[in-house]
């Protein structure tokens, strides 16, 4: 029996890999704020399917959540959200809150889970951060931050536990159609033109976790642009991200 915590599972990504993972047969937990959502997807996947509700703002949401589930074989950090704009023209407690999810909340849930992992030398975890994890990104400046580091601590920890059973996969995707775009407060914006959808990232990402694979950039340009910046001029890689982001 193999029970998978989900978080952001609510929409696009999340509830993409809540519909893989119910598939295979683990017991799910499903965790987010919009409780209603969870609950009609918990109903449509199966009696193996449960929904937690959860705001990973809260620096005490990662300890109680953990209280409520216990140890788990899978762990996918998926929850997380963006802010568009310049950073003097957006909230201040919208940014932390990014920091809260985005850094804190992760890190808090793979701290909790970790040991139980190691001690029975079997476990997954699925990070999962985005494109915008390698180059920073004007207009989406706090954000691309924050998965800078998801992608960092992922590998890092990848490295770490080699050898113990457990695993770390840091899942990258482009453009996904998803409700990020929409959250993150951009209307029709072009870094969305030819965005995969939620179902295929999802499928990739699935994939890699199972075969305890470091790092997943989904789709072909996306890595070919995610690796592409190594070797392109720190200044022209910002001067494009600020003209794609900021116009």
């Amino acid at each position: 029996m193999t029970t998978t915590l989900i978080t952001g599972a609510s929409a696009g990504i999340g509830t993409e890999l809540a519909r893989l993972f119910a598939a295979r047969g683990d017991d799910v937990i499903l965790v987010a704020r919009r409780l209603d959502r969870l609950e009609a997807l918990a109903a449509r996947l199966g009696p193996r399917v449960r929904a937690i509700a959860a705001d990973l703002e809260d620096p005490t949401a990662p300890a109680t959540l953990f209280g409520q589930t216990g140890p788990v074989d899978v762990l996918v950090n998926n929850a997380g959200f963006g802010a568009g704009g310049r950073v003097a023209g957006i909230e201040l407690a919208r940014q932390l809150g990014m920091v809260a999810v985005n850094i804190a909340a992760l890190t808090a849930l793979t701290r909790l889970h970790l040991p139980a992992m190691l001690e029975r030398r079997g476990g997954r975890i699925l990070n999962v951060a985005s494109t915008a994890a390698f180059q920073p990104a004007p207009g989406l400046a706090v954000y691309s931050a924050t998965k800078a580091y998801v992608l960092s601590f992922s590998e890092a920890l990848h490295a770490e536990l080699q050898g113990t059973g457990v695993t770390v996969t840091c899942l990258c995707p482009g453009a996904t159609d998803t409700e990020f775009a929409e959250v993150a407060g951009f209307k029709n914006p072009r870094f969305m033109r030819g965005a995969m959808s939620a179902a295929e990232v999802a499928r990739q990402a699935f994939a890699a976790t199972n075969a305890g694979q470091r790092l997943i950039v989904t789709g072909a340009e996306n890595k070919a642009r995610a690796f592409g910046v190594r070797f392109a001029p720190r200044g022209l890689v910002l001067a494009i991200a600020r003209k794609m982001l900021l116009g």
